[in-house]
């Protein structure tokens, strides 16, 4: 799969590039790859994943025929042979020979204070998302370790990174404020917000579903290993659950959600515990797992007899009743409630939970639509619609990137 530009030099940063061929969409994390190649027209090609199993690495591919592909290395592999780049950009031009690659779209946590839209990415700016690393420790070295590796290897593919915070950069000012001295707030402490990818794809899908949810007050429920809220109004962010970090708002798989800070202190004091030890225990084995001590997944909770089990399905959709109370606040009122991501769009029992917690906002749910995984799942005679909608965070990057690289990106929401 030949790039634009490959026999000469990297293409200016302020080049007009209108990309016929495919963007490749790549999220990177710290023991997988995920990524996925969307066409000209907008449809997804091949989406896939290479996941590191100690010395025995596993790509596997699936194009949009259902058809899938999988490679494994041996242990230990050729070096050099399973970087995750060469893997998946040899096996993307093995499956598609005939179609050249435009663009690369990275999914990158933070964009910092500095970015609130998507950007195209060159040394220089990849200089500054480094400066980030410190606000996103578990995520965001990660996320740029493939740009740094394409930038030095196809410096002439154009790379776009889109973040997950800039999609909440339209909050006020009293939502992104922590009560901390000035000096902290200047320093980047406040209130950044996660998931933003996510709920700008639910934003713009809401037109054709409801315009009721899509002009109005509306709370979308991402719900998965990784779970927050976001208030809408009007398509636009207005409040979210999750703060400095990924760490902050409901309980999540494996992470604590809101905690009082004189836990941390008290942990210091009490049990010797340093930074290193609070991240693992916050980010790692807390949560849904924490709770439980089985497992962080509500599949496997909601099938569980253990009393422990019930807890922790109790303590998430009771925070999550909490937050809905808060973001309705924070709106003034309440239109719709959207749900997505793995919990939100598979679990049916947790959404009839949540709507039955909400009977108090106007929320009435239809057992037989939840149960069929709607879209609705609320009553007709509902004040407050609620519904299920899958989110695709990387149909959002690619349209991203596409807009970007043709000169037709919207302005950041204000």
């Amino acid at each position: 799969m030949a790039e634009p530009g490959a026999t000469g030099g990297a293409l200016p940063i302020d080049q007009d590039v209108r990309p016929a061929g495919a963007i490749l969409v790549l999220n990177a994390g710290s023991s997988s790859l995920k990524f996925g190649v969307h066409g000209a027209d907008g449809g997804w090609l091949l989406r896939g994943r290479l996941d590191r199993l100690g010395d025995m690495p596993r790509l596997v591919v699936r194009d949009a025929m259902g058809r899938v592909t999988e490679r494994r290395w041996p242990d230990p592999p050729p070096p050099d042979s399973v970087s995750d780049m060469q893997a998946v950009l040899a096996l993307v031009d093995e499956q598609l020979p005939d179609i050249p690659l435009a663009a690369v779209g990275h999914r990158v946590v933070h964009g910092g204070r500095t970015f609130a839209a998507p950007v195209r990415v060159d040394a220089a700016i990849l200089e500054q998302l480094e400066r980030f690393e410190h606000l996103a420790p578990l995520h965001q070295p990660h996320n740029l370790a493939p740009i740094r590796r394409l930038l030095a290897r196809r410096p002439a593919l154009p790379q776009v990174a889109c973040f997950d915070t800039a999609f909440h950069a339209s909050n006020p000012p009293v939502e992104q404020r922590y009560a901390l001295p000035a000096e902290l707030h200047e320093a980047g402490v406040q209130r950044y917000g996660f998931h933003g990818l996510s709920y700008e794809y639910i934003a713009g899908a809401l037109p054709a579903l409801d315009g009721r949810a899509a002009d109005g007050r509306t709370v979308v429920l991402h719900l998965g290993n990784g779970a927050s809220m976001c208030a809408l109004r009007g398509g636009h962010s207005v409040a979210t659950t999750m703060g400095f970090t990924a760490l902050e708002g409901l309980p999540m798989g494996t992470r604590s959600g809101a905690l009082d800070p004189g836990v941390l202190l008290w942990l210091m004091d009490e049990r010797g515990m340093d930074a290193r030890a609070l991240e693992d225990l916050l980010y790692r084995r807390s949560g849904l797992l924490g709770v439980s001590g089985l497992s962080a997944d509500m599949a496997t909770l909601l099938s569980s007899p253990a009393p422990a089990a019930a807890l922790a399905i109790d303590l998430f959709v009771y925070r999550i009743g909490r937050e809905l109370g808060s973001l309705a606040a924070a709106l003034g009122g309440l239109d719709a409630l959207v749900f997505t991501a793995g919990i939100g769009e598979n679990a049916a029992a947790i959404r009839a939970r949540v709507c039955e917690a909400a009977a108090w906002l106007g929320v009435e749910v239809d057992p037989a639509a939840n149960a069929a995984g709607g879209a609705r799942i609320s009553s007709p005679s509902s004040s407050v619609s609620a519904w299920v909608l899958p989110t695709d965070e990387e149909a959002m990057i690619a349209r991203h990137v596409r807009e970007l690289l043709s000169g037709s990106q919207a302005p950041p929401h204000p």
